[in-house]
């Protein structure tokens, strides 16, 4: 698959704007997404605009490995982290119209800075926000719902469009953060079935666990020795120990209707 050049940083060199698969969407399940087509090799762009409505968390309860749960802007951080290690990219831009088919290929019309430009991609999933409002050029089944708008999907992340997937609250699924991920990786490994990427499961397992039973290792698993094994796991402490060294220094969000905050919950001017 072709790769697209990158900075240090993660962030897209914007001089090249064609993708093996656009992103639209930064919260959880679109992190999610990224994270497992990123590892898979696909060459992924995430845009985002705004922040995550996963910030306007006092404290992040339910998420699997956290038994007294978790800051949700550190845990946000953190998923973008996990994508940004295994190969994704991001932009800030907010997608405004989508046009094309999987056989020629979709655009996207990005704006930022009172600018537009355009982002070519071999496929799309979207992971926003419920607004649909993009994706009015396609047939796609929409409900509304108030000043909210929800993709009908195939349970699995497809819509009716072959090359168009959604994931996360924009299909209308339970509002809670592991389910969002959750999500996004189904989809995201839909996603991968549909291109044909050779990807059974995300295994990293002990040397010899295939090989010594005279199988290959499949596509999508790792077999590591006990020293990599170590190192790993060394590695994983220490950027644990990092990531929760300090209170985490992102200011607390509240609902953006209350413009009024005198409590300091929303940061003014941002």
């Amino acid at each position: 698959m072709s790769s697209e050049p990158t900075t240090t940083d993660g962030s897209v060199d914007r001089a090249t704007e064609s993708h093996e698969l656009l992103i639209v969407g930064g919260g959880v399940a679109g992190l999610m997404a990224a994270t497992f087509t990123a590892r898979a090799g696909v060459e992924t762009l995430v845009v985002n605009d705004g922040e995550s409505v996963l910030n306007r968390n006092a404290h992040l309860e339910n998420v699997p490995g956290f038994p007294a749960g978790v800051d949700p802007r550190l845990f946000g951080e953190l998923l973008k982290s996990q994508a940004t290690r295994n190969g994704a990219a991001f932009q800030s831009v907010r997608v405004t119209d989508l046009a094309g088919s999987l056989d020629e290929g979709f655009v996207a019309t990005a704006e930022a800075d009172d600018a537009s430009r355009e982002i070519h991609a071999d496929r799309v999933l979207v992971a926003s926000f419920p607004d649909a409002d993009f994706l009015e050029g396609f047939d796609v089944d929409v409900r509304e719902a108030g000043q909210k708008q929800y993709v009908d999907d195939d349970s699995h992340g497809r819509t009716g469009v072959e090359g168009l997937y959604v994931a996360g609250r924009v299909t209308e699924r339970y509002h809670q953060a592991v389910i969002s991920a959750g999500d996004g990786a189904k989809t995201a490994i839909t996603l991968l079935h549909d291109a044909e990427v050779p990807f059974y499961n995300d295994w990293v397992v002990p040397e010899g666990y295939f090989t010594d039973r005279g199988r290959e290792v499949p596509p999508g698993c790792e077999e590591i020795d006990a020293t990599e094994q170590q190192a790993r796991q060394a590695e994983s402490r220490a950027a644990m120990q990092e990531y929760f060294a300090e209170p985490h220094d992102a200011k607390q969000r509240t609902h953006p209707s209350l413009v009024d905050d005198d409590v300091g919950r929303v940061d003014f001017g941002e």
